[in-house]
């Protein structure tokens, strides 16, 4: 079901190595776990419900803090009706928590006691606090800039915080470091079981407006996100459940925006890109790990990457928190997203909000 996507050889039976062993390469799934509508277990809590879809092991404890069942929620923007969906509400302030739920679920089946992971703050965050709800011991990489009320949530978890100075890329070569010599690395980038975890806001919207999006937009760091609910949706539509498939929008701060220049430009364009400072930390990520896939569901989905100014981001989270969503700079790139692309989004538009505003503490 998983396997390298270089070489194809599948995951192995045993162990967690969080690139293939043979050759480097990426782990994904062949084909996602299909959706069937009944196999939900209604009663289940949250993500949980769609169990049937994680591709866990039978015998894999359900590590849950309640994460999911969050609520769409509908706004006036821009002219339109657009529904906002609220993953800042899950367990520890973002949408990290559905997937990192499913990973630490498969970590436990493999008997881990300990993990390293690397983190801007929320994938840390949710990390820390799941290892914790487990029983595993935890040592997060944070790049110094981290925001100070996320590093002090990772910590408060049990967590080991280890503040790497410098870029974000150097607190994710710190963390391969401790890998490489024997550390199980719980990489939210790297293990494919988080993306599982992230398609339940596929079944979820569905659920909730009774048919697909028309549009979704998202932020996009190492693609996760936007990839698993696309795959999501696609899962949904292979159930014969919906018969078309949301363009999917991926937004990037133009600080450091690989994505959106792979999409613009092709390969020739990652030349030009830079990881320079911005308030959006949860993508800052200069080389993301599932780039290539999410290009390519974005382009099968007739959608688009956009990237936004600095100077739009501040004004974005205002404008989102006057409507009663108080999220994250990281989150609130959205806006602007919104501005470039509302007039040419097919509706109805479902905007991703991703982290808790209680995360930062920038001034207005």
């Amino acid at each position: 079901m998983v396997h390298c996507t270089n070489c194809h050889r599948p995951y192995p039976g045993s162990g967690t190595p969080y690139k293939c062993p043979t050759c480097g390469g990426v782990f994904d799934y062949r084909q996602m776990p299909p959706f069937d509508p009944a196999q939900v277990a209604a009663r289940s809590p949250g993500i949980w419900r769609y169990r049937h879809t994680f591709g866990l092991p039978e015998t894999a404890p359900a590590i849950t803090l309640g994460e999911g069942d969050t609520p769409l929620v509908w706004a006036e923007a821009f002219g339109k009706r657009l529904a906002f969906k609220l993953e800042y509400l899950n367990p520890t302030g973002s949408h990290k928590d559905r997937g990192v739920a499913v990973m630490v679920s498969w970590l436990a089946a493999r008997g881990v006691s300990e993990a390293v992971e690397d983190s801007s703050g929320n994938a840390g965050a949710s990390f820390a606090a799941y290892a914790a709800r487990a029983g595993i011991g935890a040592r997060v990489y944070v790049p110094d800039y981290a925001a100070g009320p996320k590093r002090a949530q990772i910590a408060a978890y049990g967590a080991e915080v280890v503040r790497i100075l410098g870029r974000r890329s150097d607190a994710a070569q710190a963390v391969r470091k401790a890998a490489d010599a024997g550390a199980v690395y719980a990489s939210h980038a790297y293990l494919p079981h988080l993306i599982a975890g992230y398609a339940t806001i596929a079944y979820e919207i569905f659920e909730q407006l009774g048919e697909a999006p028309g549009t979704l937009v998202a932020p996009s760091g190492h693609g996760s996100l936007l990839l698993g609910v696309g795959r999501g949706f696609e899962n949904l539509q292979r159930a014969g459940l919906i018969e078309r498939l949301p363009r999917l929008v991926g937004v990037q701060a133009i600080a450091c925006a690989p994505l959106w220049a792979l999409y613009r430009t092709g390969p020739a364009g990652l030349g030009f890109v830079t990881e320079k400072e911005t308030l959006a930390e949860g993508v800052r990520v200069l080389r993301p790990v599932r780039g290539d896939a999410l290009v390519r569901a974005v382009e099968h989905s007739q959608g688009t990457f956009v990237a936004v100014e600095e100077d739009r981001i501040l004004p974005g989270r205002d404008q989102l928190a006057h409507r009663g969503f108080y999220v994250e700079p990281t989150s609130a790139i959205v806006w602007d997203a919104l501005s470039q692309i509302i007039d040419q989004a097919p509706e109805p538009i479902v905007v991703i909000l991703t982290g808790s505003g209680l995360k930062t503490t920038l001034s207005s």
